[in-house]
């Protein structure tokens, strides 16, 4: 693939991955509205490091470390948000934690996370687009 198709690959993924969180709403899937959320985040934001660098993005989960990879400054509130959504990424992956999770994603967070992903979503595609 060239640069621009692997671009448009994790664009397409990434979309994708953002309406499953929209699906996951829908059907008070709560805990893995924010797991879609980080991933959706996760690839735009690999798809920004191939627009930047035309190399591959590095195979880590970690939003803060990709972004910061980036050498783009970002507010406290995205970076503290790109923290989060690492956190519940990581968690969401271990089924110890998952009905400690349920039980605190509430409706109200879920969507607010989602709120907010699609908003730093737009940013990131902004500066890609």
């Amino acid at each position: 693939m060239n640069k621009q198709e692997k671009i448009e690959y994790w664009l397409d993924i990434s979309d994708y991955d953002l309406e499953t969180a929209k699906s996951m709403l829908s059907s008070a899937r709560y805990l893995y509205v924010v797991f879609m959320c980080q991933q959706a985040i996760e690839k735009i934001i690999k798809a920004l490091y191939i627009h930047k660098f035309d190399s591959d993005p590095p195979k880590s989960h970690n939003l803060a470390f990709i972004f910061q990879m980036l050498g783009i400054q970002v507010s406290v509130e995205i970076s503290s948000f790109l923290n989060l959504l690492s956190a519940h990424y990581i968690q969401n992956r271990y089924p110890d934690y998952k009905s400690r999770l349920s039980a605190i994603l509430s409706k109200d967070k879920a969507e607010r996370y989602l709120k907010q992903t699609e908003e730093v979503y737009k940013w990131l595609k902004s500066l890609i687009i």
